[in-house]
């Protein structure tokens, strides 16, 4: 492939890296800068482009496993967190009740979404029923969260909180923006729910970039595979910075500055798009 092409590869990485963990829609900035700047479509193709998209996203996947490693081998038995009890832990059985609507609503709707959410303007949409329910999160979220670490999370919770996920099936909508939004009205601090979120996204993206890969592997040329690798690269690291800067920022700050972000953009958009 061409050197310009690659140099959008790495760009894309990078919009997604720095992007998939704050509550913004990686996506959605995705599906913004490609359409209106790399027109990557024009020489990956449509389907292969919109394969391209999800399939980075195990970069920053593989980020959240180096980061959370500790965690992560703990929910299968295989590290002892300090200060966990046999009674009060959490462990693989509340990921999976958390992924569990998400999953059943991506493999029904998975065509739709790929045929007609792929645009700017329904990651418009997105964006600003997003900043809505995240404004609401912050006002009407207990004042003092009830659950401040993974380990007091309840499998109902989980389950309820993967029901908030299944919003961000909509490009746009962000599925760290729709997972905090929901653990913080259900009564977690906002850093247990981030990490609850980060978590919950190993599965669920490794599972739609696998799902993906298999459907459109004929429409990959593998002319594109040195495409696709320089995007995994690129999302790996960037994911790697991006991660640890958030989990710090979102005690901070919380959700609202986000969603105002987020409405400032559709607001850009919608100028750009219709003036």
């Amino acid at each position: 492939m061409e050197l310009i092409e690659l140099l959008k590869a790495l760009i894309l990485g990078f919009v997604e890296g720095m992007t998939e963990f704050a509550p913004v829609s990686s996506t959605g900035h995705m599906i913004i800068v490609d359409d209106m700047w790399l027109k990557t479509k024009e020489f990956l193709g449509s389907s292969s482009a919109n394969t391209f998209k999800i399939v980075i996203q195990l970069g920053s996947i593989l980020a959240v496993v180096v980061v959370m490693w500790k965690r992560m081998l703990s929910l299968v038995g295989l590290y002892k967190i300090e200060g966990q009890t046999a009674k009060q832990r959490f462990h693989l059985g509340h990921v999976i009740a958390g992924i569990i609507p998400a999953g059943i609503f991506g493999v029904l709707f998975e065509d739709f979404i790929d045929e007609h959410l792929f645009s700017i303007n329904t990651v418009v949409i997105g964006l600003i029923i997003g900043a809505f329910l995240m404004i609401i999160a912050d006002k009407f979220g207990p004042q003092k969260p009830t659950i401040t670490s993974l380990d007091q999370i309840s499998y109902a919770k989980a389950l309820k909180i993967g029901l908030v996920q299944c919003l961000s099936l909509w490009p746009g909508f962000s599925r760290s923006g729709a997972t905090i939004s929901g653990g913080v009205l259900l009564g977690l601090d906002h850093k247990t729910a981030a990490d609850f979120t980060f978590i919950m996204a190993v599965p669920i993206m490794a599972g739609a970039s696998g799902l993906s890969l298999i459907k459109h592997w004929e429409d990959i040329n593998p002319d594109h595979f040195m495409f696709y690798a320089v995007g995994f690269i690129s999302a790996f690291v960037f994911a790697l910075v991006s991660i640890k800067f958030f989990l710090k920022l979102i005690s901070r700050v919380k959700l609202t500055p986000f969603a105002i972000y987020r409405i400032v953009l559709a607001a850009v958009l919608l100028v750009v798009l219709y003036l």
